[in-house]
């Protein structure tokens, strides 16, 4: 068994053509981040809690050594990631030197996609680059598992759409990139204190509610694989499309083909109940899509209502003997 972190190294000595071991391996395994569903089944701690971790550290265990259940999440990442002597205070940019020559382009654009610039567009903007020259250190980043490039499931060839988003794929880098990397000069001075001010402004309703329409992806993927759900699907994703009407977006989105079913799912990270005016306005953005009706004639629509703080009394009336509504309360349907 060969075991190695640097997917470069781990690719040139044992994986490529040219490397002395081509042709002799019987399997490869390339390791990714626990999911949340199982983090959580394990951790013992309370949903929103885990959540709020997980935004920070993903799914890889070595992170989640350094942030105990039931301890403050604030004072850990003040000790484990602002300090310059904490753990996790330089990793990106020792994940980074290793693996490629120029270090500082490759930040520079995870640092233009952290500051909400998903278009290959506006990247190459940000930046003052041509889209041709910023394409090839879009595909090192996502060989790297840096980056991830998202497409509507409306899609039928997502690797050739024009539609695509890039987004950093690993939790804890898209935190570093977004509260450590803007206020280094600050951290190297040992003022903390202006990221954790930024922290308690904006952390929860900005950082840790995107991170949430991932863990409901997930947890969507997980009710289906246990059979909660009715639901074989094909992709699981998000939807967009910029259109007259504005930009309609749909949190989560899922195909069934088999069945012939699509699930539309919109994620709700906040401490009130979901009301019914959440699945209305979703609804209506079903309807009023063109293009899903085109991409899947005939299709059953569920519509699915993720929630970290429950729903009123008037969505559990609406959702009452339906089965095209899915309530989901923190991992469980309701």
């Amino acid at each position: 068994i060969l075991c190695g972190s640097l997917i470069s190294m781990m690719q040139k000595h044992a994986l490529s053509h040219d490397s002395p071991l081509y042709g002799r391996r019987s399997a490869q395994i390339r390791l990714k981040p626990l999911p949340f569903t199982d983090l959580y089944a394990v951790q013992g701690q309370p949903f929103s809690q885990a959540v709020e971790q997980y935004s920070v550290t993903g799914g890889v265990p070595k992170y989640l050594e350094f942030f105990e259940p039931g301890e403050d999440l604030y004072r850990q990442i003040q000790e484990v990631v602002l300090s310059k002597n904490g753990f996790l205070y330089e990793e990106p940019n020792f994940l980074l030197k290793d693996e490629v020559q120029s270090a500082n382009s490759y930040f520079s654009i995870i640092r233009a996609i952290a500051d909400g610039n998903h278009k290959l567009g506006k990247i190459a903007g940000a930046l003052g680059m041509e889209t041709s020259s910023l394409t090839p250190y879009l595909s090192t980043l996502i060989d790297l598992d840096f980056l991830k490039k998202a497409t509507p499931v409306t899609e039928k060839n997502p690797e050739k759409s024009r539609k695509g988003l890039y987004f950093i794929s690993d939790n804890f880098i898209r935190f570093w990139f977004r509260y450590v990397y803007p206020y280094k000069g600050e951290l190297e001075l040992d003022n903390q204190q202006i990221v954790l001010d930024e922290l308690e402004k904006d952390f929860i309703q900005k950082f840790v509610a995107f991170s949430y329409e991932d863990i409901c992806k997930d947890i969507f993927a997980s009710l289906c694989r246990n059979k909660e759900v009715d639901f074989v699907p094909s992709r699981i994703g998000s939807y967009w499309l910029n259109d007259i009407n504005g930009d309609t977006e749909i949190d989560v989105m899922a195909v069934d083909h088999q069945k012939k079913q699509v699930f539309a799912g919109e994620c709700k990270y906040h401490n009130k109940p979901v009301d019914a005016t959440v699945y209305y306005e979703l609804e209506e953005k079903v309807k009023k899509s063109a293009e899903l009706r085109t991409a899947f004639p005939g299709y059953k629509i569920l519509y699915g209502l993720f929630s970290k703080s429950g729903f009123t009394q008037r969505m559990l009336d609406q959702a009452e003997g339906r089965d095209d509504i899915l309530l989901i309360q923190e991992d469980r349907i309701l």
